[in-house]
């Protein structure tokens, strides 16, 4: 089955079961998931020009640093990029949650106990977030965070490994300028004029690491990385 026509069975098949938190998945769900692996392993996205690749930038905010403790995530947001340039609109969304969020996390964040009582469950915001990445590479500031929590979701949830590829942004900071190491968001940014605005929040994170991968990818492609295996290359040898 082609991959748009089986996104538009998805779609419907997905309004007619929401799951409740943490839920048995239905095996609708459990055959886009099967589907959408299928034709990420028909790519090959080390060799796709950087100004041509398909990615997504994304950001999330959660309750603590250990999912395996029982951590959860509160918001995800993300862009969608070709190169360097945004191609439609961002994704966000709260989940769902049901335990009180700890103090320092409602004031980093701004996300309050109700906000999130109000919102979708974790399996529909993965799914909808499965069906706005597609097959397209991720992206992250400091990606570690991001895929601990996918990798537990992934498995827990769906019973299946995660498998899109998740790039990091100092894959190309450090190529581009040697002299950094773990630089946070807020810092890069001003470093390279780019306005700090909704900080902590998944979908304002995701926007300005969006332009700082736009930046970096101008970057590194003066230095000679034109494919994502350029870059691997490069940063083995730093």
């Amino acid at each position: 089955m082609a991959f748009e026509p089986f996104m538009q069975l998805f779609r419907g098949i997905q309004g007619r079961y929401s799951q409740g938190i943490g839920g048995i998945q239905n095996s609708h769900q459990m055959a886009y998931l099967r589907h959408l692996q299928k034709e990420m392993n028909k790519l090959d996205p080390m060799n796709v020009p950087l100004n041509e690749l398909d990615v997504v930038v994304f950001d999330i905010e959660t309750t603590g640093f250990f999912p395996e403790k029982g951590e959860s995530i509160l918001s995800i947001g993300a862009v969608k990029m070709k190169g360097s340039s945004i191609i439609e609109e961002p994704y966000y969304s709260l989940v769902y949650y049901d335990q009180p969020i700890p103090n320092n996390i409602v004031e980093l964040t701004g996300i309050t106990n109700e906000q999130v009582l109000h919102a979708p469950p974790i399996t529909d915001v993965m799914m909808n977030f499965f069906q706005f990445v597609q097959n397209s590479t991720l992206v992250a500031h400091h990606a570690s965070h991001e895929k601990q929590f996918m990798q537990y979701i992934s498995l827990k949830l769906f019973k299946t490994p995660f498998k899109h590829r998740i790039v990091d942004t100092s894959f190309l900071y450090k190529i581009a300028e040697p002299h950094r190491h773990h630089v946070a968001l807020e810092q890069i940014c001003c470093d390279n004029q780019i306005p700090i605005l909704d900080r902590h929040n998944a979908l304002g994170d995701a926007k300005m690491t969006a332009q700082l991968w736009a930046i970096y990818v101008e970057k590194v492609q003066k230095l000679g990385c034109d494919t994502l295996q350029d870059v691997y290359n490069h940063f083995a040898r730093i």
